[in-house]
């Protein structure tokens, strides 16, 4: 269902007489959907300027996206609402993918045994400097974007994570996209509890990315 955003007319009748039928398509060609209503209605209650208000406004969009039930559907909002708004994408992708996650099964048992502590498996000691990048690479591989999976791959091999935790996911997630699955949820759910409990922290911590291939590019960069 779409909603005709009319103004000057009580009903679409009086609308075509007043200002004629193609105003009146032109006014359905840009309909929005109901999804988008309730974001735009959202916008009109807050000060997106002020902190406070901008956080509640991404809160609010995640959960209104989150009930979307089709990934491909659920991307499409995201880059619109984005864009629309001038909100990260990475940070939308990240609060929904947290609902999202929190939301099944799988997570309910992950958060339930969180407490456990696993003892990650290195075959070298790696820098945290090196690390913190590795867990950045993820948490955009996490969103789920194929496009921005194909540059990284391009560039960086699971292989070469050098953290064997990250390797591992690495190397998961790249399976999966390889066959062009992107439904992080299912794939999540195939990890074990300690690259699910990783892939928690990676998803809670905030990388601060405004521009998402600045970000991969900056990384191969420095790697």
């Amino acid at each position: 269902m779409r909603i005709l955003q009319m103004e000057g007319a009580k009903d679409p009748d009086e609308y075509i007489i007043k200002y004629g039928s193609a105003r009146f398509q032109n006014l359905i060609e840009k309909a929005i959907s109901v999804l988008e209503f309730k974001v735009k209605l959202l916008k009109n209650d807050l000060n997106i300027e002020n902190v406070n208000d901008k956080i509640k406004f991404l809160n609010e969009i995640a959960k209104l996206i989150s009930k979307v039930p089709n990934t491909i559907e659920r991307e499409v909002y995201i880059e619109k609402i984005a864009k629309e708004y001038q909100i990260s994408k990475e940070a939308i992708y990240a609060e929904v993918n947290k609902l999202l996650y929190s939301g099944n099964e799988g997570q309910k048992t992950l958060e339930k045994r969180k407490s456990v502590v696993h003892k990650k498996q290195n075959t070298e000691d790696v820098l945290p400097s090196i690390k913190k990048r590795e867990n950045m690479i993820l948490s955009i591989l996490l969103t789920g974007d194929l496009n921005l999976y194909e540059i990284i791959k391009q560039n960086i091999k699971a292989e070469e994570f050098k953290d064997m935790l990250n390797q591992r996911i690495a190397k998961k997630l790249y399976e999966e996209f390889e066959k062009g699955n992107s439904n992080i949820n299912g794939i999540l759910d195939n990890l074990n509890e300690e690259e699910q409990s990783h892939v928690t922290e990676i998803m809670a911590d905030d990388y601060e990315i405004q521009d998402m291939e600045k970000a991969i590019d900056d990384v191969i960069r420095w790697i």
